[in-house]
Formats: C-alpha cells, structure tokens, sequence
C-alpha cells in the first residue's frame, strides 16, 4: 500500500509544537509516522498484535 493512498490520523496526544505522530490502519496492518516530515519521512508498520502490545507498554510505563 502507498503511504499517500491511507487515511491518516494526528494523534490525539500531538502537541501544537511540531511533536505530533499519525496513525493509519489498513487490514492487521498499522502505519505510524511523524507529521512534521510532511509524509515524506519514514513509515512505520506494525501488526495489529505488536501495535497492541506497544500500546499495553506504554500504559504499563515500560518506555
């Protein structure tokens, strides 16, 4: 899939000084960038499992 054909979403927790990260999910895939690169910066891809798992770390404040 090409990154400009997904729908991408601003994260709720972006902040308005340019730290901001967008999600896109298609099938078990999810796509994960920086939206200050302009969507010409590298892309992310996590399966719907590891993208759970990395959620669950991040609650738990294992990062």
């Amino acid at each position: 899939m090409e990154p400009q054909k997904l729908s991408w979403r601003k994260s709720s927790r972006s902040n308005t000084h340019g730290a901001c990260v967008e999600v896109a999910f298609q099938g078990d895939n999810v796509y994960v960038r920086d939206s200050k690169d302009k969507g010409e910066g590298p892309i992310l891809r996590f399966t719907q499992t590891e993208w759970e798992a990395f959620k669950d770390g991040v609650v738990k404040g294992e990062f």
